[in-house]
C-alpha cells in the first residue's frame, strides 16, 4: 500500500515516514500543497495523510482538488493538524475527508487508523461482488458504479471514495431506511469525530452526480426526522 504523507514540519513528517513504513507501508513525503497535488497526479497512493496547515495550498484546498479529480484511483484522506475544534473535524470531512486526527498523536494510533481505513476496501471483496438495481450497478470488486439502461452500463460514475461507499451501501438494501449514526457507522466506523449532519453534505453532493434532479431527488429519498432511502426498482 502507498501512502502520501503532506506535512511542511520535517520531524513529523519523518515520525511518520518512520512509523508506517517499520509496519511495511511504502511512504513518500511532500513538504507542501502544490507538489502534493502533482505527486498525486503522477502516481496516486492509496492514502494521504494530509497536514491542513502547509504552504502553498492549505490542506482542506488540497481535499477539495483531489477529489475533483477523476482518475483510476481514488484514495482514502486522512486530516493530520494542530487544530482540533469541532469545526475544522467538520468542514475537513465534508471537503471530502475519510478520518482526522488531532496532533499530537501516538505512533499506535497513527498506524491503527491508517490499518483501519485500507481495511474497507479489502473488506469489499469478501462481500457481494455487485449490487444492482433498474438504473445503477455497483461492482465492488473493480469499485466502479455505472448506470443501467435496458440492464447495460451506459455510463461511469465519477464518484469520490466516500460518495461510493454511500451509494454502495444505499444499493445493498433498497427500500431501507438509514438514519444519519447508521450510514456513519458504516462509512466511517469508530473512526468518525464529528457532527453526524457531515452526512448530509455527502448525500446531497452523491444527488448531484446521479438524480435527474438533484432537489427533487428521485433515488435519494429524505425519510423526514429519520434519515435517508433509496427507492429504485429492482431488475
Amino acid at each position: 500500500m502507498d501512502i502520501l504523507i503532506v506535512e511542511d514540519e520535517a520531524e513529523i513528517a519523518q515520525l511518520i515516514q518512520l512509523t508506517l513504513e517499520k509496519e511495511g507501508f511504502s511512504c513518500r513525503v511532500s513538504r507542501d500543497g502544490v507538489t502534493a497535488l502533482r505527486m498525486f497526479t503522477e502516481l496516486p497512493p492509496d492514502l494521504i495523510i494530509l497536514d491542513l496547515m502547509i504552504p502553498g495550498l492549505d490542506g482542506l484546498e488540497v481535499c477539495a482538488r483531489i477529489r475533483q479529480k477523476p482518475g483510476a484511483k481514488d484514495p482514502y484522506i486522512m486530516i493530520l493538524t494542530a487544530k482540533a475544534e469541532e469545526i475544522d473535524r467538520v468542514i475537513g470531512l465534508s471537503t471530502g475527508a475519510d478520518d482526522y486526527m488531532a496532533k499530537p498523536f501516538s505512533p499506535r494510533e497513527l498506524v491503527a487508523r491508517t490499518r483501519a481505513l485500507l481495511r474497507r476496501s479489502m473488506r469489499s471483496s469478501v462481500q457481494r461482488q455487485e449490487h444492482r438495481t433498474k438504473h445503477f450497478l455497483v461492482d465492488l470488486e473493480q469499485r466502479i458504479a455505472n448506470r443501467l439502461l435496458d440492464s447495460k452500463p451506459v455510463g461511469e460514475l465519477d464518484l469520490t471514495t466516500l460518495e461510493f461507499n454511500l451509494l454502495s451501501t444505499l444499493l445493498s438494501n433498497p427500500g431501507r431506511v438509514w438514519n444519519r449514526s447508521q450510514l456513519i457507522d458504516k462509512l466511517w466506523g469508530d473512526n468518525f469525530f464529528g457532527d453526524e449532519r457531515v452526512v448530509d453534505t455527502h448525500v446531497a453532493r452523491l444527488r448531484k452526480k446521479i438524480e435527474p434532479d438533484p432537489a427533487n431527488p428521485t433515488f435519494i429519498k429524505t425519510v423526514v426526522g429519520v434519515g435517508y432511502k433509496f427507492e429504485d426498482t429492482a431488475p
